[in-house]
């Protein structure tokens, strides 16, 4: 199977700057997408940030120009530059990968969820 770890959420100041990881392992064929959500009480989980296995990616417009996610392919690890940080970015970050992988016989592709990091933006 597949198993993601997070890493890097903590406390920040407002205008403050984080960099979250995430390391898969396990038997992984290829990665398509590799992306960033978030949690925050009360809310549904909402799509941060993505990136394609080509280098595209994608931005909530909340985030756009602070947040940065990056992808390392030979690591099976993505990235999430946080600058300029603000108190309603609060949340649990999760990373997700949308993998091809191999179960029995068959190539099957499926969404792997990290266990999520809390990221509390406060002064």
């Amino acid at each position: 199977q597949v198993h993601l770890v997070e890493s890097g959420g903590g406390l920040v100041q407002p205008g403050g700057s984080l960099r979250l990881s995430c390391v898969a392992s396990g038997s992984i064929l290829r990665i398509n997408v590799m992306g960033w959500y978030r949690q925050a009480p009360g809310n549904q989980r909402e799509l941060v940030a993505s990136i394609t296995s080509g280098g595209g990616t994608d931005y909530a417009d909340s985030v756009k120009g602070r947040f940065t996610i990056s992808r390392d392919n030979a690591k099976n690890t993505v990235y999430l530059q946080m600058d300029n940080v603000k108190p309603e970015d609060t949340a649990v970050y999760y990373c997700m990968y949308n993998a091809d992988v191999q179960i029995l016989q068959t190539t099957s592709t499926r969404n792997f969820w990290g266990q999520g990091t809390q990221v509390t933006v406060s002064s």
